[in-house]
């Protein structure tokens, strides 16, 4: 079993610097985690890999569309970036669409974070390419975005945010671009810790009183830092104020629950039959209500009102 790297105290004096400090700690450790391979962007080979799928899948459709009307030059801003894998996965999806000129910024409180998104963008070798990654939080890093194509804000990012902090976030997101995807955990998702796989917690408590999550790691270590998690309505409603919102729909609402491990389960269970129903199952349920707070992360695609 993976360990994770070792980190002296998380005691910080903001939520945000714990949530900081968690990612830090983990390093490394949390691409693999998250991102899978790095080294194959597009093979989206991490645990949450048809999550990833279905994001992207929107994303890419957003990139050919803009490249249909004739554009030739995009700007992507990424809030809460992490190590940087979304964003340069749509830096290198738009130049092979066409796209000559190709703009990004990234931002993230984590430091450890930017490290790897910096690492990341060593590798690409092309001066159509511009991206910065910078340390910032979300509020810092939004306020003078107003000109993005596309602005991305995927998976934990606004689970750590403060609920005071919601409303003003919202709106900069939504003011941020013309077209925003932007994913939560829900209220009925299973368990994560977050920075790394759920194995790697001994315990852990999500406090829904005091928007909290505490987790004692299997290496003795405890660590705490904010954790809101979301319904879809209000999660919508969020957003419904500052924009228009295009599609809300569920993300892992069964593969989470019933896809084969390879650490665990035969070869033959990953068979191509049953992917492809568990796949029928995940878009045929996607949008009930009944199952929306139930799906590991919800997705909203909105669009900003300066259109």
């Amino acid at each position: 079993m993976a360990s994770l790297p070792a980190f002296d105290s998380t005691t910080a004096s903001a939520p945000l610097n714990e949530a900081a400090d968690a990612y830090d700690a983990v390093g490394d450790a949390y691409l693999r985690y998250a991102d899978g391979d790095a080294r194959a962007l597009f093979e989206f080979s991490s645990r949450y890999g048809f999550a990833d799928r279905e994001i992207w899948r929107r994303i890419d459709a957003e990139l050919v569309s803009i490249r249909s009307s004739g554009r030739t030059s995009i700007r992507i801003v990424d809030a809460g970036c992490g190590p940087g894998t979304w964003l340069l996965r749509c830096a290198l999806r738009a130049r092979a669409l066409g796209f000559t000129a190709v703009e990004g910024l990234g931002f993230d409180i984590s430091p450890a974070m930017i490290d790897l998104a910096v690492k990341g963008r060593a590798a690409l070798n092309d001066a159509a390419i511009k991206l910065d990654f910078t340390v910032a939080d979300i509020t810092d890093g939004l306020i003078a975005e107003k000109s993005a194509d596309i602005v991305l804000c995927l998976y934990g990012v606004l689970n750590h945010l403060p609920v005071s902090q919601h409303q003003v976030v919202a709106s900069q997101l939504a003011h941020a671009g013309r077209s925003l995807f932007v994913t939560v955990r829900t209220i009925g998702s299973l368990p994560s810790i977050f920075i790394a796989g759920i194995e790697q917690a001994r315990d852990f408590h999500q406090d829904n009183e005091r928007d909290r999550l505490e987790i004692d790691l299997v290496d003795g270590r405890h660590i705490e830092f904010p954790s809101h998690l979301f319904a879809a309505d209000e999660f919508q409603a969020l957003f419904a104020t500052y924009g228009y919102v295009v599609e809300r729909t569920g993300l892992d609402l069964f593969h989470g629950r019933f896809a084969p491990d390879h650490r665990w389960n035969p070869e033959g269970m990953a068979d191509t039959a049953f992917r492809e129903a568990l796949e029928r199952l995940e878009h045929l349920c996607a949008n009930d209500p009944c199952f929306l707070d139930r799906a590991a992360h919800v997705l909203l695609h909105v669009r900003g009102r300066q259109e």
